[in-house]
């Protein structure tokens, strides 16, 4: 919720901005409904949701004015006008931003704002009457850190700077839960893992000793990059001047497809995953858990075997680490994240639409991470348009295409998705007279989409108070 501290002024610009009108004085200062969800809870026809800033919001296509949210509200902040529910808080901000005294303060601050009133008190104390060791220790005080807590996760992860994509780690891992791809097939990458298949030890890092060669050909049928070819009796190298590009992916051990999969056959074992394919019955149960735990893989690599089984996940046996024995890219490492997002945040909330375990709030230009529920399984850095969540994998999902529309029955004109919009893909139009009469207008205008500058990411859609987008995106 957003609250209202001393310095408020009572000059009304907050209600004034507020497009619920779910702030009024009391005892000359601005007081807004605290977003307890009470109203939620006892709405007999589910017309008021969540959304992913925090708020409520009323969807008045399924409101029938019945006035219960009216009466279980604890601040009585709620009112019905003309058969329409007002008085509940959206958490858009649109107060905080109005308030010429910044008098308005997301509750997410208030400790933060607390803390700092008593760092500079000590501040301006020390700075009057202080000197010493003390003295400069307190100068050199600040504000402690929001996230001083991490999520965590210990995989076995890439250097990219020192992976050459040669394709060896993938070769030798035993679940399959490593992906090379290399921009150029028909190449040697140098994985040397024709040396590893050589019977007669004929091949050293791609250059054959015709002496020892006995023509097997086991090395041509097991190149992973069909490099290897014969020609007039011997085993030719295509090789190639400059380095091959490529990318790699792997499983991230976050272990959201044990959640998924909730038959027992995946477990945890310290930080481990295994699994017990005999705990895997094929079910019709079983085989729709396991393709959606396929689906919601954030990095793509599950699978199920032509057995009916998972492939694809790793279980940390290391192999790979010992099999990437020139470049050493493969190593353990825990994985962390403060949940912070980067200043390119446009709170388009598809990191709160796709996380599995529901941690994740929208604030205005940022979002809130609950770290006791995060299992960085990266779902939400995979997906984030302007890549303002940090990711270990290289795994990308971008938005491609959708739709995009205004239902001017609901809009309320209080004209918050424009001034989120990152794309400006949001205008305001005049009304012409022979529509005036399909909806309540303020001052003449409506707000429409621009589908040539849209790029889906669904900012306008979170921060309406109506529910009023017809909305629609699809992933590549």
């Amino acid at each position: 919720m957003f609250v209202t501290v001393k310095k408020c002024g009572g000059q009304g610009e907050c209600i004034k901005s507020c497009p619920t009108e779910a702030i009024r004085y009391i005892d000359n200062r601005s007081f807004s409904c605290i977003c307890c969800g009470a109203c939620f809870d006892a709405c007999p026809n589910h017309a008021i949701f969540k959304n992913k800033y925090g708020g409520y919001v009323v969807d008045r296509a399924k409101c029938n004015g019945c006035g219960i949210c009216e009466s279980v509200c604890p601040v009585d902040s709620i009112h019905i006008e003309d058969g329409l529910v007002k008085g509940i808080c959206s958490r858009c901000g649109l107060c905080e931003e109005a308030c010429p005294d910044h008098a308005r303060i997301d509750a997410f601050d208030v400790v933060e704002d607390k803390q700092q009133k008593i760092i500079n008190n000590l501040k301006a104390v020390t700075a009057m009457i202080g000197s010493g060791a003390g003295a400069a220790k307190i100068q050199a005080m600040d504000i402690p850190s929001k996230q001083e807590k991490t999520a965590s996760r210990i995989c076995i992860n890439t250097n990219q700077e020192e992976c050459v994509h040669c394709g060896r780690c993938s070769y030798y891992c035993p679940t399959g839960a490593i992906k090379v791809e290399v921009e150029e097939e028909g190449y040697c990458t140098g994985c040397h893992i024709c040396n590893d298949v050589c019977p007669s030890e004929a091949i050293d890092k791609g250059i054959v000793d015709e002496s020892k060669c006995s023509l097997c050909l086991n090395c041509v049928n097991t190149c992973p990059h069909e490099a290897l070819f014969v020609e007039d009796f011997k085993v030719m190298v295509n090789t190639k001047d400059e380095e091959i590009a490529g990318n790699i992916v792997s499983c991230l051990n976050c272990g959201l497809c044990s959640e998924i999969l909730d038959n027992g056959s995946i477990k945890r074992e310290r930080t481990s995953l295994r699994y017990d394919p005999s705990k895997d019955e094929d079910t019709i149960e079983n085989k729709e858990k396991r393709l959606l735990a396929i689906e919601s893989c954030p990095v793509s690599i599950l699978r199920e075997n032509e057995d009916a089984k998972i492939a694809g996940m790793c279980v940390s046996c290391g192999r790979c680490i010992k099999a990437c024995d020139e470049q050493k890219a493969r190593n353990f490492e825990t994985i962390s994240w403060n949940g912070e997002s980067s200043d390119d945040c446009i709170s388009c909330g598809i990191c709160v639409e796709f996380c599995p375990e529901e941690a994740i709030s929208l604030k205005r230009g940022s979002i809130h991470v609950d770290l006791d529920k995060c299992i960085m399984c990266e779902t939400c850095a995979v997906r984030c348009p302007k890549d303002a969540i940090p990711k270990s994998s290289i795994v990308k999902r971008n938005v491609i295409g959708g739709f995009n529309f205004i239902d001017q029955n609901l809009c309320v004109k209080c004209g918050m998705c424009e001034r989120i919009c990152p794309e400006d893909a949001i205008q305001t139009v005049a009304i012409p007279d022979d529509e005036k009469t399909l909806g309540t207008y303020h001052k003449g205008v409506k707000f429409v989409v621009n589908e040539e500058e849209c790029t889906y990411c669904g900012a306008c859609k979170n921060v309406c108070p109506s529910k009023a987008f017809i909305f629609e995106r699809k992933f590549d």
